[in-house]
């Protein structure tokens, strides 16, 4: 048995994409790529502290494939054996490079963003119910507000969503081409 990590080719990690939505477990070195996954539209966890078998026992139990900068990681028998589909980020890459390398050995299409702190699905929500919330400035300006459904956190696009919404048209022009 190899202890060579998982190459894109090996069918069980692309079997495992095409089975449904993809969701991502990401190693304690990746909490920007998780954000960045999120905002492309996909359910990804991070936890700052976790054990690389915390991790895995995460990903097996969820049905995640594991996100990875760590290639001993891949001498555990479930990530060795293929057991549990693994991909291997190359270590250099920016935040927004990481994604790249993810969307294209993944084949990911972006979806609708997801919130960027917890993963969950987000959903309009008129400006009257968060007027509390809601930036005093903001609300002389803005009217459409979107909360997520899991944590709570609300959203608008202001200039960092901007910042962050160019950035992704750019990856999503390169995947395009």
């Amino acid at each position: 048995m190899s202890a060579e990590p998982k190459s894109l080719g090996n069918t069980p990690l692309v079997a495992s994409v095409r089975e449904g939505e993809p969701r991502f477990a990401c190693d304690a070195m990746l909490g920007g790529l998780a954000r960045w996954l999120r905002a492309w539209g996909y359910d990804a966890v991070w936890q700052r502290d976790i054990s690389d078998w915390e991790l895995i026992r995460l990903a097996q139990r969820e049905g995640r494939i594991l996100l990875t900068s760590d290639s001993g990681i891949f001498r555990i028998g479930w990530v060795r054996d293929h057991d549990l589909p693994a991909l291997l980020i190359p270590h250099g890459l920016k935040r927004h490079q990481q994604l790249e390398y993810v969307c294209q050995q993944l084949g990911l299409p972006r979806k609708e963003p997801r919130c960027m702190r917890c993963g969950g699905a987000l959903r309009p929500v008129p400006k009257d119910e968060v007027w509390e919330r809601i930036p005093p400035k903001t609300r002389l300006w803005l009217d459409q507000y979107y909360q997520c459904q899991r944590c709570g956190q609300l959203f608008w696009e202001g200039t960092h969503w901007q910042r962050i919404e160019r950035a992704l048209n750019e990856l999503n022009a390169k995947a395009a081409h």
